[in-house]
């Protein structure tokens, strides 16, 4: 059998599922943080797969294909399989209904996604990036999840208006900022955003990962506030348009 350079980025993605499934086996044994820790761990390998796709110029269809099913597993069933065996089995049904929004709407987004690969924007993500929202989650678990009491005062309340409002942005036309990568043209391009992502790593590292969760419901929610400022600006901005556009015909009438 021959192997080409393809093999290489496919590898890293491998990983990145097998991880998803570690995940869930830890999740059915009730280790919550260590099967979060492999999501993480399976977020760093989608990352590097894509890095390793440019390094060997080796991108193709199937690469694309296999990341995101390798993605609706490890962003999508692993979460919903999580957030469902840590608090929602309580819920029954609607439990079973909340859990699963992880991966629906995750699997919807995947697809909107590939069928729009050509021609996006490189610069923002449309909707909140299924990686990002599992990640947002497994921090949840880390800083509010105690292992052997659970989620305890408003936090279970908390993880169902997380999990409901993260899986919506997923579908969302909301815009979020893409990491810059750490070369000479992208840092020229973004220094602002290179340095805040180089501050956020920094912040991450000398809390211990404890201010994770805060970081990322920051940046979250920034897309959400610039979002609404932006819709603002551009109907405030159309209205006045419009109101030049009539002055002007009332003046022709004249």
């Amino acid at each position: 059998m021959k192997i080409t350079r393809a093999v290489v980025p496919s590898l890293f993605t491998t990983l990145n599922v097998f991880c998803g499934f570690l995940s869930i086996l830890n999740v059915a044994e009730s280790h919550f943080h260590t099967a979060a820790w492999f999501i993480i761990l399976a977020a760093i390998f989608d990352s590097l797969d894509g890095v390793m796709a440019r390094i060997t110029r080796s991108s193709s269809q199937f690469g694309v294909e296999l990341d995101s099913l390798a993605d609706v597993v490890s962003f999508g069933a692993a979460p919903s399989f999580m957030v469902y065996k840590a608090y929602l089995y309580s819920f029954e049904n609607w439990g079973v209904i909340i859990a699963a929004l992880p991966v629906v709407f995750g699997a919807i987004r995947l697809a909107r996604f590939n069928v729009q690969l050509v021609g996006y924007d490189k610069d923002y993500f449309n909707g909140l990036p299924i990686p990002l929202q599992a990640v947002t989650v497994c921090a949840f678990i880390f800083h509010y999840y105690g292992e052997g009491f659970g989620l305890t005062g408003w936090s279970g309340s908390g993880l169902i208006i997380l999990v409901v409002v993260l899986s919506f942005l997923m579908v969302s036309r909301i815009k979020y900022d893409t990491i810059p990568k750490f070369t000479k043209r992208q840092i020229k391009a973004h220094p602002w955003k290179f340095v805040t992502v180089t501050i956020g790593i920094l912040i991450i590292l000398i809390s211990k990962g404890t201010l994770l969760f805060p970081l990322l419901a920051l940046y979250i929610i920034f897309g959400i506030i610039r979002s609404i400022v932006h819709g603002l600006t551009k109907t405030f901005k159309k209205t006045e348009d419009e109101l030049k556009r009539e002055e002007k015909l009332s003046r022709i009438d004249i």
